[in-house]
């Protein structure tokens, strides 16, 4: 109780009015994204992959309810066992909603999509998933590349300035350059003494105790539960500038940030 009375204070402290109705509006009564005709415009009957999904923002009468609008959605999660998913398996069993069939569920990392044929999709989404990924250019590199020529990616990333990250600075574009450029793996732990410091578990209420998650972190190549980087818009857009994407669209609310781009290269 005490925790989420301390989260409602922390969004009065932080949030203008607007903002406190627009969080209440989303959180309690599911308003659908007035931005969603754009996304509705680029993904109607289009065949995409999901990095770490299914995502609820993505539902059914949700904020961005895409998954209504797609003809199929294959998903890629790191392990049959997440902290967010239990008991997945490689096979046409990817259930991202009640009414459209069953995609394939691809067991592989994230930066590593051997198992998936180059310019297959039309679309790749990734909802608050490259966060959680050490090397993230890495990761982009082969999401472009299973994507086709003029298709579409769409990421949302946590705005760190309402969340557990409130305290850590945004990422430069050169640390995840040189991330790439290092050849840094999913086990790199170089941001554990930052996150173990900086993280605010006053807005973690789902963690039993700072000993549980600092031994999480800990245990991170396993789990995947660790924050590595903190994005902003500029932060995507520049990404996205070195990766040669067009930004088609981009945009921010209390919670997220969303950037849509499209790549112009075969």
């Amino acid at each position: 109780m005490m925790k989420k009375i301390k989260r409602i204070l922390f969004y009065l402290s932080k949030l203008d009015y607007k903002e406190f109705i627009f969080l209440i509006k989303v959180k309690l009564f599911k308003i659908k994204s007035d931005k969603f005709y754009i996304y509705e415009r680029l993904l109607l009957n289009k065949n995409g992959l999901e990095i770490g999904g299914p995502s609820n923002m993505f539902a059914s009468n949700n904020f961005l309810p895409i998954y209504n609008v797609i003809d199929e959605l294959d998903g890629v999660n790191f392990s049959s066992e997440t902290l967010w998913e239990k008991n997945l398996s490689n096979g046409k069993n990817y259930k991202f909603s009640a009414h459209k069939q069953n995609g394939m569920q691809f067991i592989c990392d994230a930066v590593d999509l051997n198992i998936i044929n180059s310019n297959t999709y039309d679309f790749v989404l990734s909802c608050n998933n490259l966060e959680h990924i050490a090397n993230p250019i890495k990761a982009l590199k082969e999401w472009l590349r299973v994507l086709k020529y003029k298709g579409i990616i769409i990421l949302i990333l946590p705005n760190n300035t309402i969340n557990f990250d409130h305290k850590r600075n945004i990422t430069s574009l050169d640390h995840i350059i040189n991330d790439f450029n290092n050849k840094v793996g999913e086990d790199d732990m170089n941001h554990i003494s930052e996150i173990l410091e900086l993280h605010d578990l006053n807005w973690d209420p789902e963690l039993e105790s700072y000993e549980y998650f600092a031994q999480r972190c800990r245990n991170n190549f396993d789990n995947r539960g660790m924050h590595h980087h903190v994005y902003d818009l500029n932060l995507l857009d520049d990404i996205f500038k070195f990766l040669k994407l067009e930004t088609i669209f981009k945009h921010s609310t209390v919670f997220d940030h969303f950037i849509i781009g499209r790549k112009n290269f075969k």
